[in-house]
Protein backbone atom coordinates (compact mmCIF):
# COMPACT_ATOMS: atom_id res chain seq x y z
CA UNK A 1 0.00 0.00 0.00
CA UNK A 2 1.34 3.47 -1.00
CA UNK A 3 2.59 5.85 1.50
CA UNK A 4 0.02 8.85 1.83
CA UNK A 5 1.04 12.12 1.28
CA UNK A 6 0.37 13.21 5.12
CA UNK A 7 2.72 10.97 5.91
CA UNK A 8 5.06 11.90 3.51
CA UNK A 9 5.38 15.16 5.36
CA UNK A 10 5.33 14.45 8.52
CA UNK A 11 8.65 12.40 7.91
CA UNK A 12 10.27 15.48 5.97
CA UNK A 13 9.22 17.98 8.49
CA UNK A 14 11.21 15.40 11.06
CA UNK A 15 14.14 15.17 8.90
CA UNK A 16 14.14 18.89 8.06
CA UNK A 17 14.00 19.14 12.11
CA UNK A 18 16.97 16.59 12.46
CA UNK A 19 19.34 18.04 9.93
CA UNK A 20 18.38 22.31 10.22
CA UNK A 21 16.95 23.06 13.66
CA UNK A 22 17.14 26.76 13.42
CA UNK A 23 15.93 26.94 9.87
CA UNK A 24 12.76 24.26 10.75
CA UNK A 25 12.12 26.69 13.93
CA UNK A 26 12.11 29.88 11.66
CA UNK A 27 9.70 28.17 9.22
CA UNK A 28 7.06 27.98 12.35
CA UNK A 29 7.55 31.39 13.29
CA UNK A 30 7.02 32.57 9.64
CA UNK A 31 10.17 34.07 8.97
CA UNK A 32 12.42 31.54 7.61
CA UNK A 33 16.04 31.89 7.63
CA UNK A 34 18.48 30.74 5.04
CA UNK A 35 18.91 26.82 4.95
CA UNK A 36 22.77 26.07 6.32
CA UNK A 37 23.58 24.88 3.19
CA UNK A 38 23.31 28.71 2.19
CA UNK A 39 25.02 30.22 5.29
CA UNK A 40 28.19 31.37 4.49
CA UNK A 41 29.08 33.71 7.38
CA UNK A 42 31.85 31.21 8.63
CA UNK A 43 33.35 30.87 5.24
CA UNK A 44 34.16 34.32 5.07
CA UNK A 45 35.40 34.47 8.62
CA UNK A 46 37.59 31.77 7.04
CA UNK A 47 38.65 34.03 4.47
CA UNK A 48 39.75 36.74 6.03
CA UNK A 49 41.41 34.80 8.57
CA UNK A 50 43.68 33.38 5.83
CA UNK A 51 44.33 36.60 4.04
CA UNK A 52 45.06 37.90 7.51
CA UNK A 53 47.66 35.24 7.72
CA UNK A 54 48.79 35.89 4.18
CA UNK A 55 49.52 39.48 4.88
CA UNK A 56 51.18 38.95 8.15
CA UNK A 57 53.63 36.32 6.43
CA UNK A 58 54.32 38.96 3.65
CA UNK A 59 54.83 41.52 5.79
CA UNK A 60 57.32 39.56 8.13
CA UNK A 61 58.89 37.25 5.95
CA UNK A 62 57.86 33.88 7.03
CA UNK A 63 57.23 31.64 4.46
CA UNK A 64 55.26 29.24 6.34
CA UNK A 65 52.75 31.70 7.43
CA UNK A 66 52.46 32.58 3.48
CA UNK A 67 51.93 29.59 2.74
CA UNK A 68 49.25 28.38 5.98
CA UNK A 69 47.40 31.81 4.83
CA UNK A 70 47.44 30.36 1.24
CA UNK A 71 45.85 27.55 1.90
CA UNK A 72 43.39 29.31 4.64
CA UNK A 73 42.80 31.83 2.10
CA UNK A 74 41.43 28.64 -0.74
CA UNK A 75 39.74 26.58 2.15
CA UNK A 76 37.40 30.14 2.38
CA UNK A 77 36.91 30.37 -1.43
CA UNK A 78 35.72 26.60 -1.59
CA UNK A 79 33.29 27.41 1.61
CA UNK A 80 31.95 30.69 -0.06
CA UNK A 81 31.56 29.14 -4.12
CA UNK A 82 27.82 29.12 -4.83
CA UNK A 83 27.76 26.02 -6.56
CA UNK A 84 29.29 23.87 -4.56
CA UNK A 85 26.67 21.03 -3.50
CA UNK A 86 26.58 20.18 0.11
CA UNK A 87 26.81 16.95 0.04
CA UNK A 88 28.70 16.07 -2.82
CA UNK A 89 28.67 12.39 -1.65
CA UNK A 90 25.24 11.90 -1.94
CA UNK A 91 24.68 13.69 -4.89
CA UNK A 92 26.40 10.70 -6.93
CA UNK A 93 25.15 7.86 -5.32
CA UNK A 94 22.14 6.57 -7.05
CA UNK A 95 18.77 6.77 -5.58
CA UNK A 96 17.07 4.13 -3.78
CA UNK A 97 13.76 3.27 -5.72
Amino acid sequence: MPQSDDDRLVDLAARIEHEDPRFARSLTNGRPTRPREYRRTGAWWVLIAGLGMLVAGIVVPDGLLIAAGLVTSGIGVQLIDPYRRPDEDDARRPSPR
